[in-house]
């Protein structure tokens, strides 16, 4: 299993780096050949957000068979760990953050792909910013922080879950703050992509309202979960001492 994990990381890597390359060709050539090409980036892209699943998958399944040959398991899980926190073991570490953070990326960019009838020479553009994006993230994910790292040896049991992350907002507050955070690169996309095309009109502002409006509302979720964490777990008092 940690080599189809392994895989579908460079997979997913391979097809959001082609969505990157042609999306700047078919960019730059505004004839037929620049669009036909333009809808195979966005295909790949597609492509790379079940590549990433998978891999996400793997990794989630790993730590709920106890799967102690994955050093990333080892260290953040253990046998007693209850269901819920063995699946947050995904986001409890940096390599596995880093995955769940691509992951995100790639689903986000996957909703923007599909709706680009709304603008398609505008969405394609965007899409090809977000390429960029997941590129970067993706390379750190396999080749810096590889959540698919192999024990030498199998340990019996692993280090077990930081206790303080042993709280039932802890399983919500990480999430919802992912996906503001991440959500935050769809508009940021939309506003490099009219900026590239000199895009006239508020249109792009309108498209990106949305968005931007469902990424705030997951931030505020998560500062809240974790002023309540930090006050019921760390002692802080108030909120957070203020």
């Amino acid at each position: 299993m940690p080599l189809l994990g392994d895989f579908c990381l460079l997979f997913a890597l391979a097809l959001a780096a082609y969505c990157f390359v042609v999306g700047i060709i078919g960019f730059i050539r505004k004839d037929e050949i620049g669009f036909r090409l333009t809808e195979t980036a966005r295909r790949a892209g597609m492509a790379s957000f079940f590549a990433v699943t998978i891999a996400a998958l793997v990794l989630v399944w790993a730590g709920l068979n106890n799967d102690f040959s994955i050093a990333y398991i080892q260290q953040h899980s253990n046998r007693a760990l209850p269901t819920p926190y063995k699946i947050a073991v995904l986001w409890s570490g940096q390599e596995g953050s880093l995955l769940f953070w691509s992951w995100l990326l790639a689903t986000y960019a996957f909703v923007l792909r599909i709706r680009h009838k709304v603008d398609t020479r505008l969405f394609a553009t965007a899409s090809t910013v977000l390429a960029g994006v997941q590129v970067f993230f993706l390379l750190i994910t396999f080749f810096v922080a590889n959540p698919f790292g192999m024990m030498s040896t199998v340990a019996a049991d692993g280090n077990g879950l930081n206790p303080l992350l042993q709280y039932p907002e802890m399983v919500i507050h990480p999430p919802m703050l992912y996906l503001g955070y991440v959500g935050f690169s769809v508009p940021f996309a939309f506003a490099l992509a009219a900026l590239m095309m000199r895009y006239p009109g508020e249109k792009w502002i309108h498209i990106t309202r949305r968005w931007t409006m469902v990424t705030w509302l997951f931030l505020t979720c998560g500062i809240s979960l974790g002023a309540h964490w930090a006050y019921a777990v760390l002692g802080w008092g108030g909120y957070w001492g203020w």
